[in-house]
């Protein structure tokens, strides 16, 4: 059980670290706001968001804006490195191991924005609109699992 649950988690990482590279690559100057006007217009359907919490959620991505943009600028340079190690020649293990850890490193400070970003964002939210959201990312999950690979048996 013990081995399905860590096979679990890493895929769930290896997943998370290729979205946030793709997202990194799409993540420079108006892609970047784009995607967030994005995300706003979806939440604010869906949660019936007023154009006061808009408006509030508006300013706080351009309060934390600053503080991802590098983030993201290093994932999108550990990207473009990593792939031109792996065409540079033999495999040297040493230097791949290293500029993945980097890009974890990377990746911790993003989660920090993140769940920083988003304690935020739920302050601005009317109860039923938290509930909303709940139901909304935990039918997001579902969806996820069901379209995850089934763990290989361990006979």
């Amino acid at each position: 059980m013990k081995s399905v649950r860590s096979r679990f988690l890493a895929i769930g990482a290896a997943l998370l670290l290729g979205v946030a590279t793709l997202f990194a690559q799409g993540m420079d100057g108006h892609r970047f706001d784009g995607h967030f006007d994005h995300m706003l217009g979806f939440y604010s359907d869906k949660l019936d968001l007023s154009s006061a919490q808009q408006e509030q959620m508006k300013a706080l991505w351009e309060k934390e804006k600053p503080a991802l943009q590098p983030l993201m600028q290093k994932m999108r340079e550990n990207h473009d490195a990593m792939k031109a190690l792996e065409a540079s020649g033999p495999f040297d293990e040493t230097k791949t191991r290293a500029l993945a850890k980097k890009g974890a490193q990377t990746m911790i400070e993003l989660q920090v924005q993140h769940a920083r970003i988003k304690s935020e964002m739920m302050q601005l939210l009317t109860p039923d609109q938290k509930t909303k959201l709940t139901q909304l990312e935990s039918e997001h999950e579902s969806h996820m699992k069901n379209h995850m690979p089934p763990p290989p048996d361990n006979d």
